[in-house]
């Protein structure tokens, strides 16, 4: 049987009186029921030692029930970023796209940022000019009416689209966009509309103008953290990896409180086109 090592996350722990327990990467802890196996050379074998070659007709079967239950690595390494997904360009405020582009480098990306003092993508042309494989949109504040109307449209050009802004001390990550059908700005501002009872309120803080008091600032903290979903996001796009838990990337709002940094995440999904109402006689 092929030597194969825990899944990160994965660890399994000695329990007095009542023999091994895994927990899992969600944070369960569950009973391992070893028979008449070896413990200690099964610990030796979970952690990939490639010494550990006695047959053991009972060891297997234990070591079967982790690779059955997705608890075994099986020495695959991580998954590296594709070379034709590799060039990101990022636009918006460098408070947010400064941490981004950090991330990105170190994950292998070329992140390409727009000099400060550029004025934003006019049009979709504008966007497509450096041919990037994804256009990340970073704002520190409330997204001006129909700003991001251009930029849906990236997806049905092959241009995954990514995008986050701030409305006070909440700042909300939207899902990546990644081809025809997937959730984009403009169903975001539909589907908060209709979830809410101050739609009026809330169509009109966006719409401005708003009277501020003492500005929010965005702190280190909350800028790195949400730079960090956002490159999360990314490589699970690039690299295609699985979602693991919670909601799917690509259905899944999330909100950020910016004072405590909570995360929370919401479903989302695409708003359907609306027919068109047939004629009346008449």
């Amino acid at each position: 049987m092929s030597h194969s090592r825990l899944v990160p996350g994965a660890e399994v722990v000695a329990v007095p009186g009542r023999g091994l327990a895994v927990r899992t990467p969600e944070g369960d802890f569950l009973t391992v029921r070893t028979g008449d196996a070896d413990e200690r050379l099964l610990l030796s074998r979970l952690t990939g030692d490639k010494t550990t070659t006695r047959a053991d007709t009972e060891l297997d079967r234990v070591v079967r029930g982790f690779e059955q239950a997705g608890f075994l690595a099986d020495g695959i390494p991580p998954a590296e970023w594709p070379a034709d997904r590799r060039h990101i360009r990022l636009i918006g405020d460098p408070v947010l796209t400064g941490p981004l582009a950090g991330h990105l480098t170190a994950l292998g990306a070329d992140p390409r940022t727009a000099p400060a003092g550029t004025t934003s993508p006019a049009d979709l042309d504008d966007l497509l000019a450096t041919a990037p494989a994804a256009v990340v949109w970073c704002l520190d504040g409330p997204v001006p009416d129909r700003l991001w109307d251009a930029a849906d449209r990236l997806p049905e050009h092959g241009v995954a689209w990514l995008r986050c802004h701030r409305e006070g001390w909440q700042a909300y990550v939207e899902p990546v966009a990644a081809g025809p059908g997937d959730v984009t700005s403009a169903h975001i501002r539909s589907r908060r509309l209709a979830a809410t009872p101050a739609h009026r309120e809330l169509a009109a803080y966006w719409t401005g103008p708003r009277t501020l008091g003492a500005p929010v600032r965005l702190a280190v903290p909350a800028a790195a953290l949400l730079a960090a979903l956002l490159a999360d996001d990314l490589t699970r796009w690039a690299t295609s990896a699985p979602d693991t838990a919670g909601l799917p990337a690509r259905r899944r709002l999330r909100r950020v409180d910016l004072r405590t940094l909570t995360v929370t995440e919401h479903p989302v999904l695409p708003v359907p086109d609306v027919a068109s109402m047939p004629e009346q006689d008449g």
